[in-house]
């Protein structure tokens, strides 16, 4: 797979834009980084994005993640290991990410109430709308991670 076009080059101004809504996310939104790796993990497995799933596995581990709570968000309701407010910020990512599908329902809303303000869920909402506008920029422009260097067996 080729990427169709470079678009950091093709449209600075776009990108800038788009980083910097991302930026705050992650330095000044206040939110746990935590459930910032939750959010951008989950929403790129449902995309099919690699280039986002490489990039923020690769930063959850930089900042402590262990790989059991890393490797089983794709399977996060059948695994005990996230408590209560990371699950509702994953029913909650995943029914935005799927909004077509979900139409974003109370059900996956509610939850978020009960362990956060109206400010944080905002700001929550806002980091899965971050993600999937890369992921759909990643994805549907091809962009390629990076290929670590293969672990040789002895």
């Amino acid at each position: 797979m080729q990427p169709r076009l470079n678009f950091v080059k093709s449209a600075p101004d776009a990108y800038k834009a788009a980083a910097a809504f991302d930026s705050y996310i992650i330095k000044e939104s206040g939110l746990e980084p935590r459930l910032i790796h939750l959010i951008k993990l989950r929403a790129s497995q449902i995309n099919g994005c690699a280039y986002c799933i490489d990039m923020h596995v690769k930063e959850a581990r930089h900042t402590g993640m262990s790989e059991q709570w890393i490797h089983l968000i794709c399977a996060w309701r059948e695994s005990p290991i996230y408590d209560a407010r990371e699950r509702a910020v994953l029913a909650w990512t995943e029914a935005l990410t799927n909004l077509a599908q979900t139409g974003a329902p109370d059900a996956d809303f509610e939850p978020l109430r009960e362990h956060f303000d109206e400010a944080e869920i905002t700001k929550i909402t806002m980091a899965i709308g971050v993600i999937n506008v890369w992921n759909r920029v990643a994805v549907g422009l091809r962009s390629q991670h990076p290929v670590d260097q293969p672990v040789k067996a002895a």
